[in-house]
Order: structure tokens, then sequence, then C-alpha cells
């Protein structure tokens, strides 16, 4: 499995709540922009899962115009910043399976994806994501290793 692990765009803090942050016209112009060089080496994604948080979102609705409509995609509760990161390394394995997914893109929050590379690739600190950050694990079964980490910063 890919599993591609992206952390939303850029968010203002002019919001009734952290779950009602928007994103800027940085973190949408950031998300474009990797979407626009994540679409040059991945065709489509099998499965897609995001946080339920609005910045997640609309940086799904983003990236969502640059690649075909998954097989599946779906909003999980558990992708929020204060997300388990052994629960959610279990429930992205058991959803991929479920829907036989062999690539996946979670859109989530820090820390959560930081200590989710974590729990999935042994021995790995966890990284920091940038904004509109994405990280790519290749996993086949207990193996994992991290493949590449890139933010806008680094494709330009």
């Amino acid at each position: 499995m890919q599993l591609f692990l992206m952390r939303h765009g850029d968010a203002g803090f002019n919001a009734q709540s952290d779950r009602d942050r928007t994103l800027t016209d940085v973190g949408r112009h950031h998300t474009v922009l990797m979407s626009n060089w994540l679409a040059r080496s991945v065709t489509d994604f099998d499965l897609v899962l995001v946080s339920p948080y609005l910045r997640a979102q609309q940086t799904w609705q983003e990236l969502s115009q640059h690649f075909p409509e998954p097989r599946k995609w779906l909003v999980a509760d558990d992708l929020v910043p204060s997300g388990d990161p052994a629960n959610v390394a279990a429930l992205v394995v058991a959803y991929a399976e479920l829907y036989k997914a062999d690539k996946v893109l979670v859109i989530a929050h820090m820390p959560l994806l930081g200590y989710l590379v974590s729990e999935l690739v042994a021995g790995v600190e966890p990284p920091l994501f940038a904004t509109s950050g994405i990280t790519l694990i290749d996993k086949h079964a207990e193996q994992a290793s991290i493949v590449w980490q890139h933010a806008p910063h680094s494709i330009s």
C-alpha cells in the first residue's frame, strides 16, 4: 500500500472554534501547488480519508479537482489533531483492507500526522509536517518505510 499523509493547507485563526478554521489564500495556493506536483506521479487514489475539520475538508476540495473521483472517500472522526496515533493507524489499515485500497490518501493535522508516521514506521521519530505537506509511506504487511516527504517550499 502507498499511504500518502497530508497536512491541511494554511488556515486562519478567525473562527469560533479550532474545528471551524478555514484555509487562507496562501493555504489554497499551496494546496494547489502540491496537488499539481503530486498529480505528475500519482494518477488516482483508491481511498481518501479526511478529517472532519473544515480546513481539512477544504484541502480535500482543492486536491480533488486534480484527481479522478476515488473509489471511496470518507470523513473519519478520529483524524483530529488530538487523535490517538495507534487507533488511527489501525483505522487506516482496516479501511484500506476493507476497500482493497493500494493508494490511500489521509488528510489530517499535526501533531497526529507526525505521531502516525512513528506508529507506522518502526524507529522513526515523529517528523514535522508543513501545511500542505505530504509524506509517502510504502507499507507491505508489517514493513513500512518513508519514501519521501515534501512541502510547498521543497517542490518549487
